[in-house]
């Protein structure tokens, strides 16, 4: 539970239809199990004492006594046990059956909840509606709490909150759980059962995820499976344990898993309704029910992606690749219009950022049936500039039809070391920033005299590190990259690559190719021996992939320090030990908070994904803010 992660679990026992003591045996089987995991939450199928196929014997009182009973030796036997089940099983009210789900811990039943849609003819003959009449009922010598309208609060973690809905309730117009979630709830459990057919597995699947995104929740679906009467249906045992709209474990159909574990992350579930989630404008009056639970180190078997900018899988990858580039490119589009521009102006390195935005660039001429000539690369060489990087320039501009200019800033930045007084063979920032900024006014000058504007090449990871010179590569008119993180750059790039070779153009494809291989660089000190790229920005600030993930979690979701750490060990465990991975977390919080100053005044540019830093709707922080507490934190790992 550090950290916000609750270890959760759907149980699938094997079902002795109407045989509520051999259904015990199984449910207790199973709830020792999930102990010895470290479950906190554990969700068994609807029905699942008696059996959800057992028809016309749910009329019998010797059934609904029977379940009672094994419902009473189930608490007796688990009083000692600080998990929460949910165990679905038919409650007699007032002479009428609802199909209840009852939430216990430590001996004692923390409520019942019904199943409000009660939607089949099948199902009306033996089962009621609830009516919001009845409030309580009496259940194993004890008056328990009865209705939709709960939720349940861990008194020692506030985040762990719950609710319950039975069955079909998700899929119903309106999900009883979709006021639960709206009232506070953030993991919704459902004692689910529903037979398998062609297309079920699916709907199922996409009921859930939609469900959970759209209520920004977890959601426990524990289905039926083995045992269950195959008179006229069969059952699989479907469980799904998802996070807003994500599959965080599943158990397939006729899989024969008993228990599907993962852990849900109250912490980042709360962070995103800070900003705004699951808001239902029907005020409902829920009742909130205590309970205590370990705070515990919970063991994470759940994936911790890397490169959460990154998708997985290939077809989507390059669909996002494609999405990005279109907003970019229509973004820029726009400001072309509005700006009234004769020209674009690049400044062209041969390095990632200016290709990806020149690849943009012509991507939006494209659109507006301009030609490529309107886009004016410019080369700047100096004291850092290398034959590869310049050679690429080049090329890339040659291969995509654009005008190229070459001015050497070497003599103008020396004039100005003369003026300024500065000598040049100390290469500290003075003499790398000069290089930058004279860069930048070449640029902007020459689009004074063309009557257009600069493009903007810097991405989403330096404006979080801040590694950009202040009113120099920080500056320009729009900047295409802002929303971009540097790892997916490098794919974009790679997709475009992929692109060219697919229509023939193997020269580009080769030239993005290798400007993809070629180390990230502002070439701002003099090449090595051998002429090739001594200052790789990577040595410096450190790897984007490690920072790309740090940014990632910590806006997207809020994380502490301690808990990147622990995640970013997990992510990177192959590839990073933890001292390295340390070292760069406390280089990210130092200059993300520093460097605040540069995000304040940042150029428009398109937004592309979840994570943003635009001071004008993305990232608000004042350039004052301290990073003391965080860095606390992290020297302390």
């Amino acid at each position: 539970m550090k950290h916000g992660f609750i270890k959760v679990a759907a149980a699938t026992p094997k079902i002795t239809v109407a045989d509520t003591s051999a259904n015990l045996s199984e449910i207790l089987k199973l709830h020792e199990k999930a102990e010895a995991l470290g479950v906190k939450l554990l969700v068994f199928p609807e029905l699942s004492l008696c059996g959800a196929t057992c028809g016309d014997l749910f009329l019998s009182d010797t059934l609904t006594s029977s379940a009672e009973k094994a419902l009473a030796k189930f608490l007796d036997q688990t009083k000692d046990s600080r998990i929460i089940s949910i165990i679905g099983f038919p409650l007699v009210v007032n002479d009428k059956i609802y199909n209840s789900a009852a939430i216990c811990q430590k001996g004692q039943i923390l409520g019942v909840v019904p199943k409000m849609n009660i939607q089949s003819n099948v199902e009306r003959r033996y089962f009621s509606e609830y009516s919001e009449n009845i409030t309580t009922a009496m259940l194993c010598g004890q008056y328990v709490p009865f209705g939709y309208k709960h939720i349940f609060r861990c008194e020692n973690m506030a985040n762990f909150r719950f609710c319950v809905e039975v069955g079909s309730d998700l899929m119903s117009t309106v999900p009883p759980s979709s006021y639960g979630t709206s009232q506070g709830a953030l993991i919704v459990a459902n004692p689910f059962a529903s037979y398998d057919t062609v297309g079920s597995e699916e709907y199922r699947r996409l009921s859930v995820l939609s469900h959970s995104a759209r209520c920004v929740c977890g959601y426990i679906l524990s289905g039926a499976g083995a045992g269950e009467s195959t008179t006229d249906y069969v059952y699989g045992g479907h469980s799904i344990i998802s996070e807003c709209g994500s599959i965080l474990a599943e158990s397939l159909p006729f899989s024969h898993s008993e228990l599907t574990v993962s852990e849900i992350d109250v912490s980042r579930l709360s962070a995103e309704r800070k900003k705004g989630g699951c808001t239902n404008a029907e005020t409902r009056e829920y009742v909130e029910y205590l309970f205590e639970c370990d705070v515990t180190d919970t063991a994470l078997t759940r994936w911790i992606d890397p490169h959460p900018f990154i998708p997985k899988d290939k077809a989507e990858l390059a669909r996002r690749c494609e999405t990005i580039l279109s907003i970019q490119a229509e973004g820029l589009a726009q400001r072309i219009v509005k700006a009234y521009a004769k020209k674009c102006v690049i400044g062209i390195s041969g390095g990632l950022d200016s290709c990806l935005a020149l690849l943009v660039a012509v991507k939006a001429m494209d659109l507006l049936k301009r030609p490529h000539t309107d886009i004016v690369c410019v080369t700047m060489p100096c004291f850092g500039t290398t034959n590869r990087t310049r050679s690429n320039a080049e090329l890339l501009t040659e291969e995509l039809g654009c005008e190229l200019r070459t001015v050497n800033i070497s003599d103008a930045v020396r004039q100005h070391f003369s003026d300024i007084g500065h000598d040049e063979a100390n290469k500290n920032v003075v003499y790398e920033n000069a290089q930058a900024r004279e860069r930048t006014q070449v640029i902007m000058d020459i689009a004074n005299i063309e009557g257009g504007f600069v493009i903007g090449t810097g991405d989403l990871s330096e404006l979080a590190l801040g590694w950009a010179t202040y009113n120099g590569d920080h500056m320009s008119m729009y900047g295409v990259n802002a929303g971009v993180p540097k790892t997916l750059v490098r794919k974009i790039v790679s997709y475009c690559a992929d692109s060219a070779e697919d229509i023939g153009k193997q020269q580009l494809a080769n030239v993005l190719r290798d400007i993809v291989d070629t180390p990230v660089s502002p070439e701002l000190l003099p090449a090595d021996e051998g002429g090739n790229i001594a200052q790789k920005t990577e040595d410096l600030v450190g790897p984007y992939e490690i920072h790309d993930f740090y940014i990632y979690n910590m806006l997207r979701f809020g994380y502490s320090p301690d808990k990147l750490y622990r995640l970013a060990k997990i992510a990177f465990n192959k590839t990073y030990d933890d001292e390295t991975l340390k070292k760069w977390l406390l280089n990210f919080l130092r200059r993300f908070f520093s460097q605040q100053f540069k995000r304040s005044c940042l150029p428009d540019g398109p937004k592309v994904g979840s994570v943003g830093l635009s001071p004008r709707g993305d990232w608000n922080m004042p350039s004052d803010a301290s990073s003391a507490v965080w860095l606390r934190i992290a020297e302390k790992l």
